[in-house]
């Protein structure tokens, strides 16, 4: 069964965050908020965790994983950032964006698109997800909750424990969370790609 734990929006508690840390260093998966939507999320390396999510989720191998990062210091450590590049990324973070970037060699294969060997990266607006990552130390390789038989992502917290009780280790509730992912930019080419129109802003790249 999975842990439930219901935190506060702007000062989440730091027992409870520990505690969902703690599951995740263990190999656990998580479902949190962010400043778009739920997220399933497990350690960086944890294969199985990434399986896991796969299978909740109906995915097949092809998927690619979003790393989580905490700030843009922890994104350069996974993704190659040029100056122009750095601008783009910097003024639109944190915030509600996804980008495509070059990997670098601390990204695995699995986690990289086979040809482009890109990675996506994303730094939150949120409070809960800065303690979550701030008490881990890493990225979290994350994956929209979004469930096959559903339209939009789940919004409540209470409700995903219900329906993911025997799949997860850990729910975090924070209260209302947004339905709509985030915008996907790819900038790893000569000009800005976006992909997906999400929460963010996507004007600011055209």
């Amino acid at each position: 069964m999975a842990r439930y734990f219901d935190v506060h929006p702007e000062n989440p508690q730091r027992r409870a965050i520990g505690q969902v840390v703690d599951l995740v260093r263990d190999g656990g998966v998580i479902a949190y908020p962010t400043d778009s939507c739920f997220a399933l999320g497990c350690q960086f390396g944890n294969r199985e965790g990434l399986d896991r999510i796969r299978s909740i989720r109906h995915l097949d191998e092809r998927h690619h994983f979003t790393l989580v990062c905490r700030d843009f210091a922890q994104l350069g450590q996974f993704a190659l950032v040029s100056n122009a590049v750095f601008r783009m990324v910097k003024a639109a973070t944190p915030g509600r964006y996804t980008f495509i970037l070059p990997a670098t060699k601390e990204v695995p294969r699995r986690m990289m698109n086979p040809k482009k060997r890109t990675v996506g990266v994303r730094i939150p607006d949120h409070p809960v997800v800065h303690a979550l990552l701030s008490e881990l130390g890493e990225p979290l390789v994350s994956s929209t909750l979004l469930l096959p038989d559903a339209p939009e992502p789940s919004t409540q917290g209470w409700e995903i424990k219900e329906r993911l009780d025997l799949v997860l280790d850990a729910v975090i509730d924070s209260g209302e969370c947004g339905t709509e992912p985030t915008t996907v930019v790819d900038l790893s080419g000569d000009e800005p790609d976006i992909v997906r129109v999400g929460a963010g802003d996507p004007t600011r790249f055209r």
